[in-house]
């Protein structure tokens, strides 16, 4: 029997905790079945064309997942980072993913792609494979409902104080560099909305705004708002 010394090989057995309950033959069929993919900054990764891509993992860059209404308006479930994996771009694999997910590269970025028929076979036959698929979409799911709560139930200053807070724990540091437009877009609101409630927090001193960034200056005065 072939050894298992594909180049993703180590990668992979590091991702997936059901690495050693899949035989050797169904490691090299993933290995083989897997490739690096390279994305522009603004291009679609999934979602536009309606085929099933298959998990993918982010190893350098950031994607962005989304909805769009009828109307064209794009309403974001969540953001991907390095070794971020994705199982709602995988909807042949969880037959239960019903909506239409899109994916597109924040950054230029680099990404691990699985075949979605290879991991939907592996998914039917091992239990194991099938739990993890689950249990990955689940989480994913939870960061949507969380975030049509907070658009549905929670003032737009609290919603606010929260993303900053998540970015600062995400980044480390005090300040987070992005523009009022891309806040305004990763919380699905109008930039209008986000610059006057950060003049506000900026009349209050919990920030100081400048170009491309915010400042958090009270870090506790925010979380007070929570």
């Amino acid at each position: 029997m072939e050894q298992v010394t594909h180049e993703f090989a180590e990668f992979l057995s590091t991702i997936f905790p059901f690495w050693d309950k899949i035989t050797k033959e169904e490691q090299l069929l993933l290995c083989r079945n897997t490739h690096k993919v390279s994305y522009t900054q603004g291009a679609n990764v999934h979602g536009v064309s309606h085929a099933c891509t298959g998990p993918i993992i982010v190893i350098s860059g950031k994607v962005r997942a989304y909805m769009l209404s009828e109307d064209g308006k794009d309403i974001t479930l969540y953001r991907l980072f390095p070794n971020d994996l994705c199982m709602l771009s995988a909807s042949c694999v969880i037959e239960a993913i019903t909506f239409d997910v899109y994916i597109d590269a924040e950054v230029d970025t680099e990404a691990i792609l699985i075949n979605s028929a290879v991991f939907s076979g592996l998914s039917k036959k091992n239990v194991y494979v099938e739990n993890f698929a689950l249990k990955t979409a689940t989480a994913r799911f939870s960061e949507v409902m969380w975030t049509m709560q907070q658009m549905l139930f929670m003032k737009f200053d609290k919603r606010l104080a929260v993303f900053l807070i998540d970015e600062l724990a995400r980044t480390g540091g005090d300040t987070v560099f992005l523009t009022q437009e891309q806040i305004a877009k990763y919380m699905s609101s109008a930039r209008e909305v986000v610059s006057r409630m950060l003049k506000h927090f900026s009349s209050e001193g919990l920030v100081k705004v400048s170009r491309g960034e915010v400042k958090v200056l009270d870090k506790k005065g925010l979380k007070s708002l929570l």
